[in-house]
């Protein structure tokens, strides 16, 4: 009886269920330095090239040159293209892609980004993503192909010119390429800006909880 009684003033508390996954966790902060490193040497590459009437301030660049920003650019390529193979294998696998993302209703996007501008979207369970956030991290997955892809058309036009072709020729590529980075940095900074509005998901994709 003793033993029953403590069991009941003391019940036994089980750990809260991760939110974010060990995997999820892994690939998305070694995604985010991957493309972080990509993005800024690849402003640096862009500097020795433009496409338009502009350049990058040196102070956001990195490889200080065509060369060293050549080899940073390279080295984080593969970095980002493992890993983000493993997380869409993995997400598609273990189903998390479609449960998390899908279904993306034009009806669902339209309310849940009026909620949004009006500061009323409710953010209680995390383990469920609204329709903006669907759209967004759906979209963001599309245009991470495409850059890559696009990327190693530039890279070797001449091996891979059917891929290059597929894109209108060089040239276009690299609008292509400079297109899919722009909406990557305009993600990067609307996805930070959330994180910084809702704390606990950032704290949930630090320690899963």
């Amino acid at each position: 009886m003793s033993s029953l009684a403590a069991a009941e003033d003391h019940p036994i508390t089980l750990p809260a269920k991760a939110i974010q996954p060990a995997w999820v966790r892994v690939m998305h902060w070694t995604n985010a330095v991957a493309m972080i490193l990509m993005i800024m040497s690849g402003w640096q590459i862009y500097n020795a090239s433009p496409l338009f009437g502009f350049r990058f301030s040196h102070a956001i660049t990195l490889g200080g040159w065509l060369g060293g920003a050549l080899l940073w650019h390279f080295a984080a390529m593969w970095l980002l293209m493992v890993n983000g193979l493993a997380y869409l294998v993995t997400g598609f696998t273990t189903g998390r892609f479609r449960k998390k993302l899908f279904p993306i209703t034009p009806a669902g996007v339209f309310s849940d980004l009026k909620a949004a501008l009006t500061f009323k979207l409710a953010h209680d369970d995390l383990t469920i993503y609204n329709s903006v956030q669907r759209l967004l991290y759906a979209g963001i997955i599309v245009v991470g192909v495409v850059i890559v892809l696009s990327g190693l058309s530039i890279w070797k036009p001449v091996q891979l010119q059917y891929l290059t072709a597929l894109f209108g020729g060089y040239d276009v590529a690299r609008y292509v390429h400079f297109v899919c980075m722009s909406l990557i940095v305009a993600f990067l900074v609307i996805h930070v800006a959330l994180a910084l509005l809702v704390p606990k998901s950032l704290r949930a994709m630090i320690i899963g909880r």
